[in-house]
């Protein structure tokens, strides 16, 4: 069988990390975009479309943001599989008419959380899990269409809208990537705060929320139905 070609919606500023990551994560052929630069597909002809993390807010004033967007909403449109990661959920719940707002604090660190059960994205993970989380803006307002599937006292952390998944913590961390982004708060937090993080990024945490990678082979298996159905109406025409 052919593999599947997803969309990589770069939206890292420095993408190397975020590149790896999801490069050892899913198990398709991702044909990249730096988005930030303002590079993003002409077309949907794709599998499927990852939506990454960034140090951005989706309500800033940046000429690269509203493309986006657009792009989002037209991919999700087109029936295409989306799965946003972090400010990609962010970006996929205002594409599909939610509202994303800043926080009072910040969420960052190994955190629980806890999903409803009944959707195929979280097959294999426990109810309550363990995840890495770096976000100041939260989902608000989901889309209108929209199932909610994830919370803690943190508010949304994963919802469904159709073939699109949001989600708001980083199932695709490894511990490299874990310490550099945490390390890279002291300017927005404080020094013991940050410390305290760093501390807590042990292997067994890691392997904890390794768990939640299941996230990434549930998708694939999901989008590769989604094509093979497409297939059988192609050929039926």
């Amino acid at each position: 069988m052919t593999r599947l070609r997803f969309a990589l919606l770069n939206a890292a500023h420095e993408g190397a990390n975020t590149r790896r990551n999801f490069r050892r994560e899913l198990d398709a052929d991702l044909v990249e975009f730096d988005v930030t630069d303002g590079h993003l597909p002409d077309h949907t002809d794709f599998d499927g479309v990852i939506v990454t993390g960034s140090r951005s807010s989706v309500y800033w004033d940046e000429a690269w943001i509203p493309p986006l967007v657009d792009y989002v909403a037209d991919a999700a449109e087109d029936d295409l599989p989306v799965l946003g990661v972090c400010y990609g959920h962010q970006v996929l719940a205002e594409a599909l008419g939610g509202r994303v707002a800043g926080m009072d604090g910040f969420e960052i660190g190994y955190n629980e959380i806890r999903h409803r059960g009944g959707d195929e994205l979280f097959d294999g993970v426990d109810e309550s899990f363990t995840a890495f989380t770096t976000h100041g803006d939260t989902v608000v307002e989901l889309p209108p269409n929209a199932t909610p599937l994830a919370e803690n006292e943190h508010g949304v952390h994963a919802f469904r809208d159709g073939h699109c998944w949001g989600v708001q913590f980083h199932p695709e961390y490894d511990t490299e990537t874990a310490r550099e982004v945490a390390d890279g708060k002291r300017e927005q937090l404080n020094d013991a705060r940050v410390d305290a993080v760093l501390d807590s990024i042990t292997p067994e945490a890691y392997a904890a929320a390794c768990e939640a990678k299941a996230l990434f082979d549930n998708f694939t298996a999901y989008a590769r139905r989604v094509r093979a159905d497409r297939d059988v109406v192609v050929a039926d025409d």
